[in-house]
């Protein structure tokens, strides 16, 4: 668990850190849209490679996008492993009992592995290079629309980055029962399934109150400080897109056309 670095905000100066956090956030999502619409391993090289660039620009060190991968390499080895099993072809490489390993289900299983691992690298680069209070203006003023028919994208906006936000924190807070509960003689680490299943259950439940408390804590904080959601509220910081963000929409819109390209031709 201390290897889960999503959420987490480095405040490096870079290029990407400077731009408007709007921007990020839209070609995020574009991103991850390119990388799923990326049929070859032509079109996905050339979303590897801008991803590359982009971790490079934003000057956050290589271990920490690791370490974000690293926390669902089970997942990945899942998806991988499902995938030879399933996926079948023309070019049958071993079979073994019921199982039949094909190199078409090779293939497909290294290319859902890339996918997976470049959507965590792309949704990992806007938090550490965003704020949290600058994505929640972010997504406040792109749901802004939607306050006419009602919806209240302030307090929306507010719980999903208070959500981001507190993910480290309740890392860390885990650790810190966990090795409370290994103090107290508490065996976590051996064992069949069932028993460290239940060893789980001394951690969860003061995690739990934890979680609990510290939203009520949050809550009167709040409330202390008078706020009262976004009508009326007024900003700090306004935000304004600049030449950095012409440059990343331009980019993308490359990168988005180059990957269209790739896919017809190759």
């Amino acid at each position: 668990m201390k290897d889960l670095t999503f959420g987490q905000y480095l405040p490096y100066d870079s290029f990407i850190h400077k731009s408007d956090p709007r921007t990020k956030l839209l070609l995020t999502l574009g991103l991850i849209v390119t990388a799923f619409v990326s049929f070859n391993f032509y079109s996905l090289g050339l979303v590897i490679v801008f991803t590359i660039m982009a971790m490079i620009v934003s000057k956050v060190p290589i271990s920490f996008y690791l370490r974000s991968l690293k926390s669902i390499w089970f997942f990945v080895l899942l998806t991988a492993v499902l995938n030879v099993i399933y996926i079948k072809g023309d070019n049958l490489l071993f079979s073994f009992w019921i199982i039949k390993v094909y190199a078409e289900g090779i293939e497909k299983a290294i290319f859902i592995a890339i996918r997976i691992a470049l959507l965590i690298f792309i949704s990992s680069m806007l938090t550490y290079t965003t704020a949290p209070t600058a994505l929640t203006d972010a997504i406040e003023r792109l749901l802004s629309p939607l306050m006419k028919i009602g919806i209240d994208t302030h307090m929306f906006a507010m719980m999903m980055t208070i959500a981001i936000r507190f993910i480290p924190t309740l890392i860390e807070e885990t650790n810190k029962i966990m090795s409370a509960q290994k103090a107290r003689g508490a065996n976590m680490d051996s064992g069949s399934l069932l028993s460290r299943v239940k060893a789980i259950i001394p951690i969860l439940i003061p995690l739990l109150i934890s979680s609990v408390r510290r939203a009520k804590e949050l809550a009167d904080a709040m409330e202390c400080r008078c706020y009262h959601g976004g009508k009326g509220r007024t900003r700090m910081n306004s935000l304004k897109a600049s030449w950095r963000d012409a440059v990343c929409t331009l980019s993308a819109g490359l990168l988005l056309a180059g990957v269209i390209l790739l896919n017809v031709f190759l």
